[in-house]
């Protein structure tokens, strides 16, 4: 961790989304866990598999060199949900932003999110607890919220987020935003051709709704931050890691912004697929070896840090 030039704490965050989507996802994420190479991960809350892997994690704390910061990963386009009544892929949810239905679709929105908000808090609160009775550093004072394929910055989803949190009063430490400045992935011209195009694509749309989040951390007296995971996707590997690092640090700590990078190091096993699943994205993400290539960057990245 660094001081920055106006006195904000600047830091890098090596983050891994998907804890309890699956149980070899949430062992991989386990094994980073083990050697201390993890910063902060987040859990999801409405699979099957949550239960077996929240049991995992318990029983490997009191182990653990540390615990990371924990956050909830609410999940909209996959999982179980409370009501019948919630378009849930995000394009249907992008559309129920501008649609007649809108307010229908918040108030079931909203009873969705408290859901997911009170149950993986309940998990992560016994996690910090199990920690500091074991000895176990555990830094987490409040709530730190990202989501599943980034939904959370979709207006509707967004609106009714905040609405839950300023009605429980919740105590928020972090929402996760996925601005990624993408001249740094244009400036090095070595690797243009290495990147998708939808990816660029996903990065200017999230971009766009972005200004949001800053605005709401502005006004909240949280944390402003960048995020390294869009344009490259489902493969942060660490040979362009190794070349656009100092790239992004520098912009971060310019720009007196935490720096997050985001991994996703847990592979689904292909006889973990349930019917709450996606099946197009687990079978091309969630089984991807890919997912082994973003597990071996993350064990590796610390030691360029």
């Amino acid at each position: 961790m660094l001081e920055s030039k106006v006195g904000y704490m600047y830091k890098i965050d090596i983050h891994a989304d998907d804890y309890a989507y699956s149980l070899a996802t949430s062992k991989d994420i386990i094994d980073c866990l083990r050697k201390g190479c993890l910063d902060s991960f987040s859990i999801i809350c409405n699979l099957p598999a949550f239960d077996e892997c929240m049991e995992l994690l318990y029983k490997e704390i009191p182990n653990l060199p540390f615990l990371p910061l924990i956050s909830i990963h609410l999940d909209f386009p996959e999982g179980d949900s409370i009501s019948d009544n919630l378009p849930l892929s995000w394009s249907n949810l992008f559309l129920s932003s501008y649609s007649f239905n809108r307010n229908k679709i918040k108030k079931e929105l909203k009873k969705e999110i408290k859901r997911q908000i009170d149950k993986t808090q309940g998990v992560i609160n016994k996690c910090i607890d199990i920690a500091r009775n074991s000895g176990v550093e555990a830094k987490q004072s409040g709530i730190r919220i990202d989501s599943h394929i980034h939904t959370h910055l979709i207006p509707v989803v967004w609106d009714s987020l905040i609405e839950v949190i300023e009605e429980e009063k919740y105590d928020i430490e972090y929402i996760r935003n996925p601005l990624e400045p993408l001249n740094i992935f244009l400036n090095e011209k070595s690797l243009i051709k290495t990147y998708s195009f939808v990816n660029i694509i996903k990065n200017r749309i999230l971009a766009f709704y972005s200004k949001k989040v800053d605005k709401y951390c502005d006004s909240h007296n949280l944390p402003k931050m960048y995020m390294w995971g869009l344009v490259m996707s489902s493969h942060m590997d660490f040979d362009r890691i190794k070349i656009l690092l100092d790239s992004f640090k520098k912009k971060a700590q310019d720009d007196d912004r935490v720096l997050e990078l985001l991994f996703h190091p847990g592979k689904a096993n292909e006889d973990e697929y349930c019917k709450e699943m996606n099946k197009d994205y687990f079978r091309d993400a969630n089984t991807s070896n890919n997912r082994h290539i973003e597990k071996e960057s993350v064990l590796k990245v610390k030691n360029l840090l």
